[in-house]
């Protein structure tokens, strides 16, 4: 029971996101099947010489590949496993994967949002590795290897009977979104095209934490909650009372992808987009997505500077 209650916890933290051997299998104890230990047994892989040359030398000397990632976050993209220490989840699984395909020693630091950035920038940390969107504003400091779909997802109680696929969709919905957010984004262009068309309007609730949007979506105060598709596909794991009815692109229209970003020239994203094609053709990489319910999000291969969502 204490197992779960942490669990569910550490799903109602608000994430800051951007608007191995095979793993055992987890206790059977664990709520929806989601191993939150520090006892990760997170699945690893072999050293590729040839891509392991491509390591800048200043990194390959020092023998570390140091990541960034937002270790507060919300599950199971970069959080606190039930130690309240240890940090785990779907991005430092991957940056595993990475640092092993290059023979280095991964060095996961933890990081706010903001030092993220600056950080990396700084060559502090060498690479992040935290739900970062591609952007072109942001490709004017960074570099990025992807290595995810970036997906936005509706989520509604179980025994709710909708689906949504396009804006006519939830017409005379009351929608539960954090503002700011790229999902709020689409949202807006969604009541806009509804409304030009005669529908319903849409009406949107605006809640301080994860957590009050879920209390919201069991007490009927909102028929869906619009959110990041990890997020939401982590409480329909763990949780079982929800269900997700469709997903969009982050970039609504436009494609968007998620990607590890390094400072901009310093020569290490050919490395980590090599890594990366490795384990996705190797299968390393499903293994990871499957265990933290995120296959829907696989990407055939990472690209490197991919186009990214416009400049505001």
């Amino acid at each position: 029971m204490r197992l779960r209650t942490l669990l569910l916890a550490s799903v109602f933290v608000l994430a800051a996101c951007g608007s191995p051997e095979a793993a055992t299998a987890p206790a059977a104890d664990q709520p929806g099947g989601v191993n939150i230990t520090a006892n990760q047994n997170r699945v690893r892989a072999q050293q590729v010489d040839a891509i392991a040359a491509l390591v800048p030398a200043d990194i390959r000397n020092r023998g570390t590949l140091v990541v960034g990632t937002t270790g507060n976050g919300t599950p199971p993209l970069s959080f606190r496993a039930d130690d309240d220490k240890t940090v785990i989840g779907v991005e430092p699984d991957l940056a595993q994967l990475v640092a092993d395909v290059l023979g280095l020693k991964l060095d996961l630091q933890a990081s706010s949002w903001e030092n993220l950035f600056l950080s990396v920038e700084n060559r502090q940390f060498d690479a992040g590795f935290s739900n970062i969107t591609v952007t072109e504003e942001r490709k004017d400091k960074y570099d990025f290897a992807t290595y995810r779909k970036d997906t936005i997802a509706f989520e509604v109680k179980k025994e709710k009977n909708v689906s949504v696929r396009e804006p006519k969709d939830i017409a005379g919905l009351t929608v539960g979104v954090s503002a700011g957010t790229n999902q709020e984004q689409i949202l807006l262009r969604w009541y806009q095209q509804n409304k030009a068309a005669g529908l319903a309007p849409v009406k949107f609730q605006y809640y301080q934490a994860t957590s009050d949007y879920y209390l919201a979506l069991q007490s009927g105060r909102i028929d869906a909650y619009v959110g990041p598709n990890p997020t939401s596909a982590y409480h329909v794991a763990v949780d079982g009372k929800t269900k997700i009815v469709g997903t969009v692109s982050g970039g609504g229209t436009i494609p968007a992808d998620i990607a590890a970003m390094t400072k901009k020239g310093d020569g290490l994203v050919k490395a980590l987009q090599q890594a990366l094609d490795t384990v996705i053709k190797n299968g390393r990489y499903a293994e990871v997505l499957k265990r933290w319910n995120l296959t829907s999000e696989a990407l055939p291969a990472s690209e490197i500077n991919p186009q990214g969502l416009p400049r505001k």
